[in-house]
């Protein structure tokens, strides 16, 4: 029942990922080299209530901020509810400006679903060092002060369901990419760290937060836990540092 009704939410994400699409070809015109889906939706694992749509746009040049309000206003006539989900990495065609990080333009080269392309760019795939440095500044310090305000919590409201579940998660993701230098799903990025756990990690707790994801199910049970993810994030410190 869960994988069905995961199935059906992705097939509606689809949907709108391509009329925003559309309205964006319409807007851009031939400033608009293609428009992919990205993560879940490309590479697997979409989870009804916590995943994100994520979609990568590629332009001629630099589109500047009105233009990039206005591809979101277009989303919003699509469907208001989809687009507070949506997330769009975009750039031009020579990565010389816009927002695709690292790790989002590996999984644009390995995983891309073309919903408009007038060419595939070729860009070019980051290096591991490039990953590696990535992943130890902002991606790095946001979980460690995620961690530090959900520690610090007294209660779990609905609102921070999501950030919770990420943040208990992230340390699969973060070893994972770190390691291979790769963008994989939840349920790869676990499987992956029960091999290559670093010292003082509780894999356990990575793979309850797993189960919860996959069951749509809220989080509560694991909020007592919650005193353990900053030294999640220091085994994390401590795995890179050795590295």
């Amino acid at each position: 029942m869960t994988a069905a009704a995961d199935d059906q939410a992705a097939a509606a994400a689809r949907d709108f990922a391509r009329a925003a699409s559309g309205r964006w070809k319409a807007r851009l015109g031939g400033e608009l080299v293609g428009v992919y889906l990205l993560g879940s939706l490309a590479h697997g694992g979409f989870s009804r209530r916590y995943s994100d749509i994520d979609m990568g746009l590629i332009a001629e040049t630099l589109l500047p901020q009105p233009v990039l309000e206005a591809l979101r206003a277009d989303a919003v006539a699509v469907s208001r509810e989809m687009t507070g989900k949506l997330s769009i990495f975009w750039a031009d065609r020579n990565l010389s400006a816009g927002r695709f990080p690292p790790l989002d333009r590996v999984d644009y080269l390995d995983h891309a679903v073309a919903l408009i392309e007038r060419e595939r760019v070729a860009l070019p795939r980051p290096a591991l060092a490039e990953i590696r440095a990535y992943l130890a500044g902002a991606p790095l310090q946001n979980w460690r002060a995620d961690a530090e305000r959900i520690a610090a919590d007294a209660a779990l409201e609905l609102k921070d369901h999501k950030r919770f579940l990420r943040s208990m998660l992230y340390p699969a993701r973060f070893i994972y990419s770190w390691t291979t230098g790769r963008m994989g799903s939840n349920d790869e990025a676990v499987a992956f760290l029960i091999g290559h756990a670093p010292e003082g990690l509780d894999v356990a707790l990575v793979g309850r937060a797993l189960e919860l994801r996959r069951a749509a199910a809220d989080p509560d049970e694991l909020f007592p836990a919650r005193h353990s993810i900053p030294r999640q994030v220091a085994a994390c410190v401590q795995f890179i540092a050795g590295a």
